[in-house]
């Protein structure tokens, strides 16, 4: 059964966005659109959540939206020590949160705002 609600974000650059979600948080391909020819929709599954991207050249150089993912990771500093290497931007360290997370802020290659959490 679908997810109830599935985000999507929009992007000029659907496999750098996919490398980035497949190598910081583990997602895996669960579907692509069309089958043959440029994709321009692909379902990333993530833990037990959905995430769909989708292909749209229009959106080159447009500031990220105010969209913040939140992903839980196994462990969050080795996601962390991932973000740059799949072209995202980790500009500070994880924290312990009080309400029992360690949490990384991060931004994803085009520079929408994600935070990837460990609950302990």
């Amino acid at each position: 059964m679908p997810s109830s609600v599935t985000p999507m974000i929009v992007t000029h650059d659907l496999e750098r966005l996919a490398h980035f979600y497949t190598g910081v948080a583990g997602a895996t391909e669960t579907s692509r659109t069309p089958d043959e020819g440029p994709t321009f929709y692909l379902g990333l599954r993530v833990g037990d959540s959905e995430l769909g991207i989708v292909s749209d050249g229009s959106v080159e150089g447009a500031p990220a939206g105010r969209v913040l993912l939140s992903i839980e990771v196994p462990d969050v500093d080795a996601a962390l020590n991932r973000v740059e290497a799949h072209g995202g931007q980790a500009p500070a360290p994880a924290n312990d949160m009080p309400w029992g997370q360690r949490v990384a802020h991060v931004r994803d290659p085009d520079g929408n705002a994600v935070n990837l959490t460990t609950t302990r």
